[in-house]
């Protein structure tokens, strides 16, 4: 592809990837597809051969049909729970299993875990099994972080800056003379000090996905693809990959991850073995081009250097007009009407990243959701809704107007023997209390 036509072709690139990334017609892992997949991962873990980390990222794969829960491992559990048949190992997940591409603790181990099927395609594939048995390796190397909303990244300016941040690192990227990467890695690098100067928490809070889910991403890239060539342009098909996303909250990182590692090689091959869980993937690649990021005193000049003709702003002010009518309708069935409020105590989420959505300062809106606490099981579908307060305490779904309080328009709440539910602190709305005792006050 031509790098001087790289602005242009990301969005056809993201319609590129969508299509082959298209899931093919489900069918269960067979031990043949099954036993593919683990001398893929073999082969991949044993090329690298703990160099890049210094540790091998070899072990438990779980591979895990999520319409039935059956599941088929390259390994015993220690658990006892799984049969060997003819050189894999069967079973059935329990219930209470949360189900995604994950390190997954089960039955005495931790897994990297698989939803079937997998992409058929090599390259995807091959990415993908390194991004996730990073997973299962990374809270032994310390770089895992706590999440926060990035909410910022759901208005107008944090979304346009990012989007500027991500045509710079494309090109970057792409660049075969120096000069003119590191001429893009200063754009970039200005799109992402603006975004922060505008966002008091912006910094901590990208920083801390970029950590954990862009270091995996650049880990898949990586190792998952053996030339030069190939990497740079899945990095750049990762920057195009999340562009129709509905929300960039939770997916960003995945985008940015690969650009950065892949950028950090060419100009400091030893960043790797001075990264921890506070570093900056931003500040690391500043740091070894000598880069002073600042915002320019003109930065429209560099905006117009990736948005020429504006299109990209006038989309994104169409659809944060759309955002804010969403915004209104959420915060009136969400916050504002009856809900029923689901205190969180030792909450595990499965959800789609690319759908997440920021309600103000308050939380942040889940569309689609599997999430398991304490008191049970809440399941929400299309058409639902889920707000998880800012400060993690607490859940809300809109309870409709007549009902015994376990399900609503797109939601079904499952509850564990010993929880209640009681009438909660404002009029109209319950919760959940363990029976005998007082609910707690405010949302």
């Amino acid at each position: 592809m031509p790098r001087p036509h790289l602005l242009h072709a990301l969005p056809a690139l993201a319609c590129a990837l969508a299509l082959s990334v298209a899931a093919p017609a489900h069918a269960a892992p067979d031990r043949a597809g099954a036993v593919r997949v683990f001398e893929t991962a073999g082969t991949l873990c044993e090329r690298d051969g703990g160099a890049l980390w210094g540790e091998s990222l070899c072990g438990p794969v779980l591979l895990v049909d999520p319409a039935d829960r059956a599941v088929i491992a390259n390994q015993q559990d220690p658990g006892g729970v799984l049969v060997e048949q003819d050189g894999v190992f069967i079973g059935t997940l329990p219930p209470t299993a949360i189900l995604a591409n994950t390190r997954v603790q089960w039955s005495g181990t931790d897994w990297t875990q698989l939803l079937w099927p997998l992409p058929q395609e090599g390259s995807l594939l091959r990415v993908l099994l390194t991004h996730e048995m990073f997973h299962r390796i990374q809270p032994r190397l310390g770089l895992t972080r706590n999440e926060a909303g990035n909410r910022h990244l759901d208005t107008l300016e944090g979304r346009y800056l990012l989007q500027l941040e991500w045509r710079a690192l494309a090109r970057a990227v792409m660049a075969v003379d120096a000069d003119v990467r590191r001429a893009h890695v200063v754009d970039a690098l200005a799109f992402r000090s603006e975004r922060r100067r505008l966002f008091a928490d912006a910094a901590a809070e990208e920083a801390a996905l970029e950590i954990n889910e862009g270091i995996a991403e650049y880990t898949g890239v990586r190792l998952g693809l053996s030339r030069d060539e190939e990497r740079r342009a899945f990095a750049v098909f990762d920057l195009a990959r999340f562009l129709g996303s509905p929300s960039f909250v939770r997916s960003f990182a995945y985008a940015s991850g690969p650009a950065y590692g892949l950028l950090l090689d060419d100009a400091d091959p030893e960043w790797r073995g001075r990264l921890d869980a506070d570093a900056d993937l931003g500040a690391l690649l500043a740091r070894a081009l000598r880069i002073e990021a600042a915002v320019p005193a003109d930065p429209d000049t560099r905006h117009r250097r990736y948005d020429a003709d504006g299109s990209l702003r006038t989309a994104e002010e169409a659809r944060d007009r759309d955002r804010l009518d969403r915004v209104a309708r959420w915060r009136d069935t969400l916050v504002e009407g009856p809900v029923l409020v689901l205190p969180l105590q030792n909450m595990n989420l499965q959800f789609n990243p690319q759908t997440l959505a920021a309600l103000d300062d308050i939380g942040t809106v889940y569309p689609t959701l599997r999430l398991t606490d304490t008191w049970g099981e809440l399941a929400v579908v299309e058409g639902g809704a889920a707000l998880v307060h800012a400060d993690y305490r607490s859940a809300t779904v809109a309870l409709p107007q007549d009902g015994d309080g376990t399900q609503g328009e797109g939601w079904t709440l499952t509850l564990t023997p010993g929880w209640t539910l009681v009438p909660g602190s404002r009029a109209g709305d319950m919760t959940l209390v363990r029976d005998g005792e007082a609910p707690a006050s405010g949302p």
